[in-house]
């Protein structure tokens, strides 16, 4: 059976949960590989709609096991208060099972994200300040703490007190910030201690055991391609492996077991922070686009940036991922609208680019080339087939799937679950 991987072909928020949400029922595990609290799923079953910030979507389907691995950063306290919050509203999270070796976000990464952001001025990333950042800066410096450290207090204090040593005097010294306090910390984590240990395990091993006995596994990445930190456009970009790659060093498991990787895109572009967007729009179009998708970020609630489906950014999306199938979600949006802009190219120096360029700076300076298609009138939300859609919308979608590097398998209508079209199985 195979290991399935979901990620997001843009720069985020394209609505990977539409994709799980399809294959639910054939899913056993579902693993978040990367990234942490910086990244959210909104998820609506029936009237009831749930956001999660660092718990994997599937820990609201019943039957699956919701797995966090090690290429995951863990606030304790965000992963307790959305346990909390989701057991207060009747579901079971007692499946949950975490990576003894995923590093733990502290209050000083979360300090330090913040005070950094500020001090960049004009040069800001757009982070989120969660401390994300900072928390994989120590997993690579060899400074971090990971979650099987809160057990053994020895091991705990005395990697805190080296990473506090370096730290206070940036915060004092540079920052103008006081010094915080090695007993503080570590008091705080090993207050979690008791409740994190049932759910620590070796889930490299659990996984590999999973995928021999023939069980389905779905690896969810956060984020999305645009903001790998190789691939995506640096330096504006998260500090995780977004793109498919990261799924096996995220999680442990052999490259040559991931056999379907689905991007998730949107019918139009969005983005949060700083960096380059070609096709974005400043004007009464672009409020219109986020208006009317509800472009709000899901873990800030910050407005995001949009713009016009990007082509040249499918392709990439889709030859950098090795992507099998692309679910188009959010259709249902641009009904209404007259004709529809897709940037199909870009003008670089006055030549025509077919591909992203290279070079950073081109692509900062890259102006979309459009292309424009008819658009509908007809409402889409109910269409559950893809001759249930407007002969427009269907052209449209056939229009994006000849230039973007892989099929379109899966049209999102709506916000609901089950507004769905699903034109080709993502499993077989």
């Amino acid at each position: 059976m195979p290991a399935v991987v979901i990620v997001g072909a843009q720069w985020g928020d394209e609505g990977k949960g539409k994709a799980t949400d399809l294959i639910a029922d054939r899913i056993d595990y579902v693993v978040k590989f990367n990234g942490g609290n910086n990244a959210g799923h909104t998820v609506v079953i029936g009237d009831e709609k749930y956001a999660l910030h660092l718990l994997p979507s599937g820990i609201l389907t019943p039957g699956v096991t919701p797995v966090i691995s090690n290429g995951v950063v863990i606030d304790p306290e965000v992963l307790m208060e959305e346990l909390d919050a989701l057991d207060a509203r009747g579901i079971d999270v007692s499946k949950l099972v975490i990576s003894s070796h995923a590093h733990v976000i502290t209050q000083y990464h979360r300090t330090l994200d913040r005070v950094t952001e500020r001090f960049l001025g004009k040069r800001q990333i757009g982070t989120t300040g969660r401390g994300i950042g900072p928390t994989y800066a120590d997993k690579i410096n060899r400074v971090g703490i990971r979650i099987q450290d809160i057990f053994d207090e020895g091991i705990l204090r005395q990697k805190v007190e080296g990473a506090l040593e370096q730290k206070n005097h940036l915060l004092v010294k540079i920052y103008n910030r006081r010094a915080i306090e090695v007993d503080e910390v570590v008091t705080e984590l090993l207050s979690y201690a008791d409740r994190l240990r049932p759910m620590v395990h070796d889930t490299a091993l659990l996984l590999h055991q999973a995928l021999e006995d023939d069980k389905v596994v779905l690896f969810e990445g956060g984020q999305a391609t645009m903001l790998d930190v190789d691939h995506g456009t640096y330096p504006f970009v998260t500090s995780s492996n977004a793109t498919s790659g990261g799924a096996a060093t995220g999680s442990g498991i052999a490259p040559w077991r991931l056999s379907r990787v689905i991007g998730i895109i949107k019918a139009y572009t969005t983005r949060v922070g700083s960096g380059p967007f070609p096709t974005e729009l400043e004007d009464e179009s672009g409020e219109w686009l986020r208006q009317r998708g509800s472009e709000f970020g899901t873990t800030t609630g910050r407005p995001r940036r949009t713009g016009w489906y990007d082509a040249p950014i499918a392709r990439y999306s889709a030859r950098i991922n090795g992507v099998t199938d692309f679910v188009l979600t959010k259709l249902d949006v641009l009904t209404g609208l007259e004709k529809i802009p897709v940037c199909v190219a870009y003008e670089v120096e006055g030549q025509r680019v077919e591909e992203i360029p290279w070079s950073q700076s081109d692509f900062h300076h890259a102006k979309p080339v459009y292309e424009y298609f008819p658009g509908w009138e007809e409402d889409i939300s109910g269409a559950r087939s893809f001759e249930d859609l407007p002969d427009k919308a269907q052209s449209y979608v056939l229009a994006l799937e000849a230039m973007s590097g892989a099929r379109m398998s899966a049209i999102g209508v709506g916000p609901s679950r089950d507004a769905i079209i699903q034109r080709h199985s993502l499993l077989d």
